[in-house]
């Protein structure tokens, strides 16, 4: 049961902010889509619905059902946060509606713009790994292995004709290949397996994004997006588990656990390095890495700067200091949800906001944390370059302005419904 938490100020309707973007964009012409596809590989954190169709609605899962989704869809629709996700603002700044889950459609017609494969929960590696190394996720889990296996059935799907009748589709699609990896480190971490152990996994987990990678470019991708890991040290889940009295565990300047952060680091940095040799191997493929960690550590270290005020407590859980709690969790129990999931960095004590969320993806659009820049790889997607000159922040240091987007919302404002 939920009930609205004291003190987190008051509940505001999110409707008027867009009534306003409606009335300023009515009779402007859609964008053109930077690709004309966008397929997608991750875990909650880019699952636009797929949990609900592989799990069911009975599934128990609160994504299902509200509060999830109240913030910009009104509704639950299987994303693991209260409104839009990373891939959303890409999808939407792109020129493009937001990105299908695979598993909601059935016919060619249904990913004329393409298709997203992540499911909430989804790890990299599949369960055979876990086991030899003596830790049992379960037969039932979704990876990044099923995920490639969805896309080939896709592929038979797409090209009537042949593989060699979608070589042009492919080759001008962008792929995201999500950030996936969390859920191999998560798991373990939970059961409260040594991070020495967890970190011997990541050179696995590293190889196996690497091979798809690989996999995907021999189909013909030539656009890949492939994010690193989140700073796991700044979940407030994370922060309540391993509280600890050593003050040497935390960052002075974000209060998040430093320990947790080196971890991210250290995934990131087997990333990049094998990213780069996979640079050399594919020279005519633009492999861009999205420094999620960089664009999320942004929000912990001036959190005014994005309109939030609690960068490290959930809107949606329990009580204490970072909005969670060890008995009751957001959709479980006796609940408790923020009025203002805007001024909070987490949504649910694991997943990032909506507010994170854009955040984050800004970052990623303008190229700032994006190597190489997204903008300097296209020439076909002006609003990329328009979106670098148009963020500013304002004078009060409290809110972003993102004009590049309000033109888009509209556009597909009729189709938020469908998904």
């Amino acid at each position: 049961m939920a009930s609205s938490a004291p003190g987190r100020g008051g509940r505001q309707l999110i409707l008027p902010a867009a009534a306003v973007a409606l009335m300023v964009i009515v009779g402007a012409e859609p964008a053109a889509a930077c690709y004309p596809r966008v397929f997608s590989f991750g875990d909650s954190l880019t699952d636009t619905g797929n949990f609900r169709f592989y799990y069911g609605n009975n599934s128990g899962e609160p994504a299902l059902r509200p509060p999830y989704g109240e913030t910009f869809f009104r509704r639950a629709t299987g994303r693991f946060s209260n409104g839009r996700l990373v891939l959303d603002f890409i999808a939407d700044t792109m020129g493009l509606p937001f990105v299908r889950p695979y598993l909601s459609g059935r016919r060619a017609e249904d990913f004329a713009c393409g298709a997203n494969f992540a499911v909430g929960g989804a790890t990299a590696l599949g369960p055979d790994f876990f086991r030899s190394r003596g830790f049992d996720i379960g037969d039932g889990r979704v990876h990044l292995g099923l995920q490639m296996k969805w896309f080939h059935d896709l592929l038979e799907l797409l090209c009537r004709s042949g593989r060699s009748g979608c070589s042009d589709m492919i080759s001008q699609s962008l792929f995201i290949v999500g950030e996936i990896g969390g859920n191999d480190y998560n798991l373990p971490l939970l059961s409260r397996v040594p991070i020495e152990k967890i970190r011997s996994f990541t050179p696995s987990v590293v190889a196996k994004i690497s091979s798809t990678i690989t996999e995907l470019i021999g189909l013909g991708a030539k656009n890949l997006v492939v994010p690193g890991n989140l700073p796991i040290g700044c979940v407030p889940k994370y922060l309540l588990i391993f509280k600890s009295d050593d003050k040497e565990d935390y960052e002075p300047e974000t209060g998040c656990l430093r320990w947790m952060n080196e971890f991210s680091e250290y995934h990131n940095k087997l990333l990049l390095e094998e990213l780069e040799k996979l640079r050399k191997l594919n020279p005519g493929v633009t492999i861009i890495y999205a420094d999620y960690y960089g664009a999320a550590m942004e929000i912990f270290h001036s959190p005014e700067r994005f309109g939030i005020e609690e960068p490290l407590v959930a809107c949606c859980g329990g009580e204490g200091p970072y909005g969670v709690s060890l008995s009751t969790a957001c959709g479980y129990g006796d609940y408790k949800v923020c009025d203002n999931p805007d001024k909070y960095g987490s949504w649910d004590g694991f997943h990032p906001s909506e507010a994170a969320y854009k955040g984050i993806a800004m970052g990623l659009l303008r190229g700032t944390y994006t190597q190489p820049s997204i903008a300097s790889t296209t020439s076909s997607c002006p609003q990329l370059t328009e979106l670098g000159s148009s963020v500013e922040y304002k004078s009060r240091g409290t809110v972003l302005h993102f004009s590049a987007v309000a033109h888009v919302i509209v556009v597909y404002a009729g189709l938020v419904s469908n998904f």
